[in-house]
């Protein structure tokens, strides 16, 4: 076991579908489309891409399908030798105000959204799991935030960290990505990416595949 070098990572991505004031959601292109661009580009060394999923964007109405597209990592893990190494969430998600990628390092315990969800939820200063408390309560990330951010600009990224997700669909489902895998030893991170209008589909996919090279290598 000793000389077969570092385990590989496996990364499972979501992204998103549309919702209110964006009909095309970039993420759900760059997930639907991720596994293609890998095979002919190739996968970076120390990944194995696992399910890319792509999410309805809604909250509440919503928890049952994003449990149980978080749960299939387990059992991905599970069917996987144990030397298979970790498991990482990565989730893409819209911001289309933004003019450049944000990796995120948080999520608050708090839905207050601006527009209603694709399932007519609009909840205000709710807590997202009553359980932990209010809504000032933070989830983090035990990902490096700042090397992976600082990784990608050395690549020529327009990239930031970030410690505000929003109160929408992308905060709500990082907070239980975040609370799902510090419960089952898994890791999760959120990363802000702008409209293809602003940076163009190529670039974000390149992006893409720069973030599970970088992650992995982060996580050797």
């Amino acid at each position: 076991m000793g000389s077969e070098g570092p385990a590989a990572v496996t990364i499972h991505v979501t992204g998103f579908k549309k919702f209110h004031g964006v009909s095309e959601n970039p993420t759900e292109t760059i997930v639907s489309n991720l596994k293609e661009y890998t095979k002919k580009k190739g996968l970076p060394k120390g990944v194995i891409l696992g399910s890319c999923s792509v999410l309805e964007a809604a909250g509440q109405g919503a928890l049952t399908p994003l449990y149980r597209t978080l749960q299939s990592a387990l059992t991905w893990k599970d069917s996987e030798s144990s030397s298979s190494g970790r498991i990482i969430w990565l989730h893409f998600g819209v911001n289309s105000g933004a003019s450049r990628f944000a990796i995120e390092h948080q999520a608050l315990n708090e839905a207050t959204f601006c527009c209603p969800d694709e399932m007519g939820w609009k909840p205000q200063k709710v807590p997202i799991i009553h359980a932990d408390g209010g809504i000032s309560c933070v989830q983090k990330t035990s990902l490096p935030v700042e090397e992976i951010t600082k990784d990608l600009a050395k690549k020529g990224y327009e990239v930031i960290a970030s410690n505000d997700a929003g109160r929408f669909v992308c905060n709500y489902v990082y907070y239980h990505s975040l609370r799902f895998a510090e419960q089952n030893g898994t890791k999760s991170l959120f990363v802000h990416v702008p409209l293809f209008l602003t940076i163009d589909e190529e670039t974000q996919m390149k992006f893409a595949a720069s973030l599970l090279e970088v992650i992995a290598s982060l996580c050797q």
